[in-house]
């Protein structure tokens, strides 16, 4: 891999670092990790200051996108910015069947323990120092911004200021609080698109009944059940996925030879909407992201037992999950089936390291400048409210004005606010 190249204004830098699997034995094992550089080419000599960006997620690589647009250009005018590919992720030593496959299911479980967020940020810091980087500002899109609130727990006089978009998790709640509030929001999300367009209701009703009555597989072969077809109401949680949405239901049947079937390009799309088919960590430990000192024992599984609304059955009202994460698709989606087993040790691990300390969090210097989206579906706002609250020294602004993924359709102008919020913080006395 060529170690830089320019694409328009932008001056793109690639580094790869070894850096220990587990950070308290620094001797043993050692992973790759991979992240980019980003400049403006023009600004390439001066002395900037540096931010690095943890992407959302579990489980997901850093994008790669232009340093031309949206919240990249706008952090660009004033930052070298550092994409990480989060361990597990990308470039970074990717995290797979293929790659656990040596390992017994102890030896798995045991492995995966070591990429959430705690080990993450001991990359960053790491890498920080080996930049011999003072200190560096943070921004954190989703999961990216629960990561930030470990950074400030564990090194916060590493850091310059924060930002967050639609990323404050509860310091203290168990992942049991975590899912019945993220239920609710599902809820309203369903009645919301169902509101908007009554005849999908019908056409979800239609497509759960032909499934429950045929076998029907996917391109890889995977049969496709209507559990599955439910998860792709994740994307109720963002902007502008209603229509796109609709569009696809209504054209998920055609008629051949005389008979009515699900199309292929149809099928396509739900196989291309199953993330966990390529980026396992995401379901295999989504949960443990809210673990501290407790276990998960599939929280949102169990959760699901009190919201009867979500158990299709014949004759009934169809309803679309959210960003829930089920011990059965690791019986029925191919890639995961071989991780089954060790899924099922990290959802009865208790013994999971605390990820925020309160103690030190409670006694913040740092600016923190978070978008809160007010219908939010992932990340629960009264939660996000709770949580700065405690930490001084941080502010959120808190809009309807996007959903869950702002970010990535007007980032230019939310990182300009948060920029701005974070500047006012800076002037406060410290």
């Amino acid at each position: 891999m060529q170690t830089s190249f320019i694409d328009g204004t932008t001056l793109y830098r690639q580094h790869h670092f070894q850096l220990p699997l587990d950070h308290s034995h620094s001797d043993g094992q050692k992973i790759a990790v991979f992240a980019r550089e980003l400049v403006d080419v023009k600004k390439d000599k001066q002395d900037l200051p540096w931010l690095v960006f943890f992407q959302g997620g579990p489980g997901f690589q850093s994008p790669r996108t232009s340093g031309e647009s949206g919240w990249l250009k706008r952090l660009l005018q004033e930052y070298r910015v550092l994409l990480l590919d989060q361990r597990g992720t990308g470039n970074s030593s990717m995290i797979n069947q293929a790659s656990l496959a040596h390992l017994s299911t102890t030896e798995q479980a045991e492995y995966l323990t070591h990429f959430r967020a705690d080990s993450i940020v001991r990359d960053a810091e790491a890498i920080r120092i080996k930049f011999n980087i003072k200190q560096w500002a943070t921004l954190g899109q989703s999961f990216g911004g629960f990561c930030i609130l470990t950074y400030l727990s564990l090194f916060p006089q590493s850091l310059l200021r924060c930002y967050v978009t639609g990323g404050i998790p509860s310091l203290t709640r168990q992942t049991d609080d975590v899912y019945h509030a993220t239920y609710q929001r599902t809820i309203d999300k369903n009645k919301a698109f169902f509101a908007q367009f009554p005849a999908a209701q019908q056409m979800c009703c239609d497509i759960a009944q032909y499934l429950l009555n045929n076998e029907v597989t996917l391109p890889n072969g995977q049969r496709f059940t209507v559990e599955q077809f439910q998860l792709i109401g994740i994307n109720l949680g963002r902007g502008n996925a209603a229509l796109p949405l609709y569009y696809l239901l209504e054209s998920a049947f055609i008629h051949c030879n005389g008979h009515k079937q699900l199309s292929y390009s149809f099928l396509n799309q739900m196989q291309q909407e199953q993330g966990y088919l390529t980026n396992p960590i995401y379901a295999i430990l989504h949960e443990s992201i809210y673990c501290q000192e407790s276990a998960s024992n599939w929280s949102a599984h169990r959760v699901r037992e009190q919201y009867s609304q979500f158990n299709y059955q014949s004759g009934k009202a169809f309803m679309f999950t959210g960003e829930m994460v089920y011990p059965w698709m690791f019986e029925q989606l191919e890639t995961l089936k071989a991780l089954r087993p060790a899924a099922n040790l990290l959802a009865e691990k208790q013994n999971w390291g605390k990820l925020y300390d309160t103690d030190i969090l409670s006694k913040n210097k740092v600016p923190l400048a978070c978008a809160a989206y007010a219908d939010d579906m992932f990340v629960e706002l009264d939660y996000t409210r709770e949580t700065l609250a405690s930490i001084p020294m941080s502010k959120a602004w808190i809009t309807n004005e996007y959903e869950h993924n702002g970010i990535g359709v007007d980032g230019k102008k939310i990182l300009s606010r948060l920029i701005k919020i974070a500047n006012a913080l800076d002037n406060l006395p410290k």
